[in-house]
């Protein structure tokens, strides 16, 4: 129960520095606090103590690939913030990312069949 706590209380501190920095003049480095590591930090020690180290190198393995729909998100923010009020910006963004990561799901489990 406390590594649970601990885990919500990382996650809490992530978006407190968020809001913190996106009120502050360096506003940008806002986003490069999700890039922290955080919940992949989570998850591979996770992995990482409950499974085999080769399970832990496929995890990073995909973790790479899942970058692809996080850059089309990036993308699509930036494409639709010059078309779109901020509610459809975000919205279109996030379902780029959805449809990029379906297709990450759908190629990892073609390509890679035996690890699934």
């Amino acid at each position: 129960m406390v590594s649970l706590f601990l885990k919500c209380l990382l996650g809490a501190l992530a978006v407190l520095l968020i809001a913190i920095l996106s009120k502050s003049k360096s506003f940008f480095i806002a986003g490069l606090v999700p890039l922290f590591p955080t919940f992949a930090l989570i998850a591979h020690y996770i992995i990482g103590t409950e499974r085999t180290m080769s399970d832990l190198r496929v995890t990073a393995l995909f973790s790479l690939y899942s970058l692809i729909p996080y850059a089309a998100y990036l993308i699509a923010v930036y494409y639709f913030s010059y078309r779109f009020t901020l509610f459809w910006t975000l919205s279109l963004a996030t379902l780029i990312w959805v449809g990029f990561a379906a297709c990450l799901l759908l190629g990892w489990n073609r390509f890679y069949p035996g690890i699934v």
